[in-house]
């Protein structure tokens, strides 16, 4: 079987974007890093539902680093789990255990990656106790190896406000 001249060329441009492909999705995930919350990881598809979405009783709500800032409105009875996608994170503090129980210790597990960019993830559950207002909060002073974050990256806190 013998190829064509117009295949081969073909084969070689589809390599080359392909590889193109892949370096850029590399770079963009790096930068993007810090700016999304996470150090210098690249987080699949999204963990969280719109912050304004509500959760009934015996649901689960998960949040990460792009809930911050954020008010969420959940009711009585819903479990609530917050992942931060880089081990420099603190683990997700409740302010007000009345309203906010910590289920358990909080977590932190190491991804595979570079030494220096923090894979893993910092992570905490909670149960909505009764109606109320509470933050979750977490902090972190490193961005990345040798790299402090900037203004406005450091500190993660989310308003939890329970209804019945």
């Amino acid at each position: 079987m013998s190829l064509s001249p117009v295949r081969v060329p073909t084969a070689r441009h589809a390599l080359r974007a392909g590889l193109t492909t892949v370096a850029a999705t590399a770079v963009l995930g790096a930068l993007a890093g810090c700016s999304a919350g996470s150090a210098g990881t690249a987080s699949s598809a999204p963990t969280t539902p719109p912050p304004s979405a509500s959760a009934s009783a015996a649901h689960s709500v998960v949040l990460d680093e792009r809930a911050r800032g954020t008010t969420v409105r959940v009711t009585a009875g819903t479990h609530l789990v917050v992942r931060l996608h880089s081990t420099y994170w603190s683990t997700p503090a409740g302010s007000n255990p009345q309203v906010l129980d910590a289920v358990g210790g909080g977590t932190t597990t190491a991804g595979t990656c570079p030494p220096g960019r923090g894979c893993g993830l910092s992570s905490a559950q909670f149960t909505a106790l009764r109606p109320g207002t509470a933050h979750v909060t977490a902090r972190r002073h490193s961005c990345g190896e040798a790299m402090r974050c900037s203004p406005g990256q450091e500190r993660y806190d989310v308003t939890v406000t329970v209804t019945r």
